[in-house]
């Protein structure tokens, strides 16, 4: 489909002339998104809804959300975040940012993840709008879900404010259309460790940070090395892959010559927790780590330091017995059975303020972030047959 920008979105179109058109839009997470959301809000007005946009304080980013059907409890949200991952080194055999269609596929940047769900909300805004729905439905469309997760909060913030009460959430990763009910938490930590400078001949006068920093992280591997051998095939996280927190060293970099002592280090490393798993002790148990390399170095006369940033922090999303979002799905779908991904998502901020909220959406997260990324046609309208369930269930 033929998109510029002077040319109005359409009322209606198929889910696949919609992913053809955002994926037109380049909303790798370091840029604005601001084209794609116009045209889904374009997308909306044309079918007489509203939506409400809500701008970072750069308005360079916007996150959106919209309700269909009347204010009433009991909506159901559709949530999709509309950011990408780059495609810099990457062998791509087509325009990564222009939809291609071919061999039953639709190709391009963000096509599995995920585009392809936010594609189907819109080309079922219509019959949400025909459908006199008795309890709304509500579609939210993010923003920086692929570097913190964080931009999705202030849209929950705004929708727990506002709106009635919210009885699921769906969050459109692309799991096959499965059930997914659990996935890891994510934190990332930016670590500054500070010696005392000193030439290498004399290295009894001063510390070295590349020293301390080795430690800890040696320390982290340590971590993860004992939460692997203490893992049960009969514990909560058994169907994880792998069914333990794990924690590891992304980047490390520091000193300055090889004949001085480091007087910097910088490293930075990444905690993925299972259900169960308090990422603040472990965090807790670092900083102790810490505090003891650099009160050895303080004891021998010497100034040290360790420094710790949050650079994200996801939280996880635990399984929910007997909860809302799940029973829903399971009614839409038909399926009794769910599953769990190791990757983070927005889900857990929803969960985190009080929502019943599973992952299932198009795609698989196998074709997500790669060249030549995709989305089979067919789960798009499998998708769309989801969503016309829910019309259903919702206007019962």
């Amino acid at each position: 489909m033929d998109m510029t920008a002077t040319t109005p979105p359409p009322a209606e179109a198929s889910a696949a002339e919609h992913l053809k058109a955002l994926i037109g839009f380049d909303t790798v997470s370091h840029r604005s998104n601001a084209g794609l959301i116009d045209y889904a809000a374009g997308v909306l007005r044309a079918n007489g809804v509203e939506p409400v946009l809500l701008p970072d304080e750069t308005g360079e980013k916007i996150g959106l959300y919209a309700t269909i059907g009347p204010l009433a409890p009991g909506g159901v949200v559709l949530s999709g975040h509309c950011d990408v991952v780059p495609v810099e080194d990457q062998q791509w055999t087509t325009d990564p940012f222009e939809g291609v269609e071919r061999d039953g596929r639709i190709y391009g940047r963000g096509a599995a993840d995920m585009k392809g769900f936010i594609a189907c909300c819109l080309a079922m805004v219509p019959e949400m709008v025909r459908a006199s729905l008795a309890r709304p439905i509500h579609i939210v469309i993010s923003y920086d879900e692929e570097t913190t997760c964080r931009g999705v909060i202030p849209t929950i913030e705004h929708m727990v404010d506002t709106l009635p009460r919210i009885d699921a959430v769906i969050v459109g990763e692309p799991t096959s259309m499965r059930i997914v009910t659990a996935h890891k938490g994510a934190y990332g930590y930016r670590i500054h460790v500070r010696g005392q400078s000193a030439h290498s001949s004399l290295a009894h006068q001063g510390v070295s940070a590349n020293a301390l920093a080795a430690r800890l992280c040696v320390w982290l591997d340590d971590q993860m090395q004992a939460r692997a051998a203490a893992a049960s095939d009969v514990s909560e996280a058994a169907e994880f892959e792998p069914p333990y927190t794990t924690c590891h060293v992304g980047t490390i970099g520091g000193g300055t010559a090889c004949n001085i002592l480091a007087q910097d280090c910088r490293f930075e490393w990444d905690l993925r927790t299972v259900p169960g798993d308090d990422p603040a002790a472990l965090l807790a148990d670092f900083r102790a780590e810490a505090d003891r390399l650099v009160a050895g170095a303080a004891a021998a006369g010497h100034f040290a330091a360790v420094e710790i940033e949050e650079d994200y922090a996801v939280p996880g999303l635990d399984p929910e017995p007997e909860g809302a979002a799940e029973a829903l799905c399971r009614r839409l779908t038909g399926r009794n059975e769910s599953a769990v991904v190791s990757y983070s998502s927005e889900a857990g901020q929803y969960q985190a303020a009080g929502l019943s909220t599973v992952l299932m959406g198009p795609g698989s997260i196998e074709q997500a972030h790669i060249a030549d990324e995709f989305i089979e046609i067919a789960q798009l309208e499998e998708c769309r047959g989801v969503l016309r369930k829910l019309i259903a269930t919702q206007g019962a």
